[in-house]
């Protein structure tokens, strides 16, 4: 089961809303949905995604710039639909391999052979993905979530405590 909330910053502090994903196909879709539901052009929006335990996504829009993604698990991410969405668009539909490089994952890039995968792992378009964080580790740090403290959360109840962190926390309980 999944849980999806948007979180809008204002100049009043921040605005949640649970969201539908139905309609949501691509990460151009999501940030579409983003900038739809700000108050503002311009305005700050934080949408999460979760799937029970399993993992978390956070989209952030700023505006009219691309948008920012971090997974917590990028191998159960890519196992489910919603996170198939951010894995890829991390990895890039065009050019993987320069994707890969710039993230260094797994040692193959330099022309060693991949192994088969397993648990820990998951293959995307032939490429394997590690079972941990994939995207910007940086996402919230001007928010107060240190790149650290972003990595150092368990799937649990992550997307609680980064609300709290950057002072929504009791706006998103409210849409919970």
């Amino acid at each position: 089961m999944y849980f999806a909330a948007l979180l809008a910053r204002t100049e009043d502090g921040w605005e949640a809303s649970d969201t539908e994903l139905d309609n949501v196909e691509t990460l151009a879709d999501l940030a579409d949905l983003a900038r739809e539901s700000a108050a503002d052009d311009g305005e700050t929006v934080i949408v999460f995604i979760e799937q029970e335990d399993a993992w978390f996504g956070i989209v952030r829009v700023d505006g009219e710039d691309d948008p920012r993604v971090f997974v917590s698990n990028a191998t159960a991410a890519a196992r489910s639909s919603y996170g198939e969405i951010l894995t890829s668009e991390l990895l890039g539909d065009d050019d993987q391999d320069s994707a890969l490089d710039e993230l260094d994952l797994d040692g193959t890039e330099d022309g060693e052979p991949e192994a088969e995968a397993d648990d820990d792992t998951a293959e995307t378009d032939g490429k394997i993905l590690p079972a941990g964080p994939l995207g910007d580790g940086r996402i919230l740090a001007d928010l107060g979530v240190s790149e650290r403290d972003l990595l150092s959360l368990e799937s649990g109840d992550a997307l609680g405590e980064i609300a709290e962190a950057i002072g929504a926390g009791e706006i998103l309980e409210a849409v919970r």
